[in-house]
């Protein structure tokens, strides 16, 4: 019988659609790339979905991030991402934490619970923490590299952290990933040299109500390059979970 998710069928098979429908994914940060690895995974048929960011729609988000509307400003993103999740998927079930996540408050997380994590957070403590916790539960993760700067969706490939080379980002997280003893880490990187952002503009960018002032710096993006980091997570993920079972 024909359904939402037919047309994946076509591809994957019944069997792999039931792994789908059963399967727990966390994704970190429903920012530019997040937002877009949530929306495909709900559009997969993935049957739970827990969506954490604590960080609210704002206006500069509307170049880039699919939950950012007009009518979306100021509303927090997670509960954005869960009402456009059960439109398009009534039968998934989400769970949204208004949550920033770091080492602090990790313990709020059963990372066992999770067939697959999503990294798409911009934090180096909070992205490490989450490697850290979804390796000591034995739960494969695939981590965001640098996106921002960038302006070439094509230099985007799926490698180990240990082979990435020139983004800033990967170099900061190879070293600290060693000095833990993480041997090995499925990332989406580019090695497109980053652009320096024009300063003016970034200037301008700190005052808005975006998180910008927590980070080191603000780094420009536009619509086509985050939007496409999140797709080819979400692709590896989908893979990964229907090879897993199979296996």
């Amino acid at each position: 019988m024909l359904n939402q998710f037919s047309r994946t069928e076509l591809i994957f098979g019944r069997s792999a659609m039931d792994i789908l429908a059963n399967a727990r994914v966390a994704v970190f940060g429903v920012g530019g790339v997040g937002g877009f690895t949530v929306e495909a995974l709900a559009r997969s048929g993935v049957g739970t979905l827990d969506i954490i960011d604590d960080d609210k729609v704002a206006l500069t988000n509307l170049n880039r991030q699919i939950i950012a509307l007009h009518s979306t400003i100021g509303k927090y993103k997670v509960d954005v991402a869960k009402e456009r999740i059960l439109d398009i998927n009534p039968e998934c079930k989400v769970n949204a934490y208004k949550t920033f996540f770091m080492p602090e408050n990790a313990d709020q997380f059963d990372f066992s619970q999770y067939d697959y994590v999503v990294d798409a957070i911009d934090t180096v403590t909070g992205k490490i923490e989450i490697i850290e916790q979804a390796k000591k539960a034995g739960i494969p993760v695939i981590s965001s590299m640098g996106a921002g700067n960038k302006v070439d969706p094509t230099a985007f490939e799926v490698t180990d952290i240990y082979k990435t080379s020139v983004c800033p980002l990967a170099k900061v997280m190879r070293y600290q990933l060693k000095r833990r003893g993480i041997k090995k880490l499925k990332v989406v990187y580019s090695k497109e040299e980053p652009i320096t952002p024009v300063q003016s503009v970034v200037e301008e960018c700190v005052n808005e109500s975006e998180k910008s002032s927590s980070r080191r710096s603000t780094p420009g993006s536009n619509a086509f390059v985050p939007s496409v980091v999140g797709l080819i997570i979400a692709g590896e993920v989908i893979k990964d979970l229907v090879k897993m079972r199979d296996a």
